[in-house]
């Protein structure tokens, strides 16, 4: 149902998908699923870093806790029983990592907060399995499935500008595809829209909320010729960025050359002098 629910709103400029609302539902409307599916991106806006949650193994964790100090976090939001959407997020997430060929728990970590309280730390552990299992990693890989109660998740999701709504009538919950990127300070980098995730712009976004510590040189020349574009919601080629990197190239052979020169002159004059 909501996988044709999200394609209908597609069709009406989903807020997912076109510039963010932030238009609220009169007082005391219940939103509906369709005009829940929404997300307000809140670039630079911190999360709850001290919200409690339920980890995979039944433990009570904070985000905090489940984030790296030092690297960029992958945060998807979910629920178990998902009949499909959920899925196909994931499974594209899982794709787009493989093919980044970032490593996780060296480059990023990542977490998985279901959006339904009724979800358990056993199906959690489940999910974790099974994806860790995609991505060739063992497990212990700091992927992390969370669960917790309606206002614990709710604080995290609207942190995030994560919108999405119960139906009674189904038994499910409508959501929007997306996935955030959060820096190692935990704040909302990036999000990334859909069910299929550029392996290019999954790598520049984790790359980009890494801007804390330094990168190599060519991720640095990769995030100088890809800019963000907010109107695509995309990274695209950057040619002020790409002939910048080619001025400063030229400028390094220019000057490896005057210096070759510079020696070469030095060599046939004190070869001529010793004549």
């Amino acid at each position: 149902m909501f996988a044709l629910a999200f394609l209908l709103l597609l069709a009406r400029r989903a807020e997912a998908f076109g510039p963010p609302t932030h238009s609220e539902p009169a007082l005391n409307t219940p939103p509906s699923a369709l005009e829940a599916i929404r997300v307000d991106e809140k670039l630079g806006a911190p999360i709850p870093l001290d919200t409690e949650l339920i980890d995979e193994s039944g433990q009570r964790v904070t985000l905090r806790q489940m984030m790296s100090p030092d690297r960029p976090t992958v945060l998807s939001l979910a629920y178990f029983r998902c009949p499909q959407l959920c899925s196909l997020v994931l499974k594209g997430l899982v794709k787009s990592l493989s093919e980044t060929q970032l490593e996780l728990g060296k480059d990023y970590h990542s977490i998985t907060l279901s959006i339904d309280p009724s979800d358990t730390p056993e199906e959690a552990s489940k999910w974790r399995a099974r994806y860790l299992q995609q991505l060739g990693q063992p497990g212990q890989a700091p992927w992390r499935f969370l669960t917790g109660t309606q206002e614990q998740v709710k604080k995290v999701a609207d942190a995030v500008g994560f919108g999405y709504a119960y139906d009674k009538s189904t038994d499910q919950y409508a959501h929007a595809a997306v996935v955030m990127v959060l820096s190692p300070q935990g704040t909302v980098s990036r999000y990334l829209y859909g069910v299929d995730f550029p392996a290019m712009d999954m790598r520049l976004a984790i790359n980009e909320a890494a801007q804390g510590k330094a990168g190599i040189t060519l991720e640095r020349v990769m995030l100088s010729c890809f800019k963000y574009d907010p109107a695509t919601r995309r990274y695209g080629f950057y040619v002020f960025g790409f002939l910048r990197m080619w001025w400063l190239v030229g400028i390094g052979m220019a000057a490896t050359l005057a210096v070759l020169i510079r020696r070469n002159a030095r060599q046939r004059s004190a070869s001529g002098n010793g004549a």
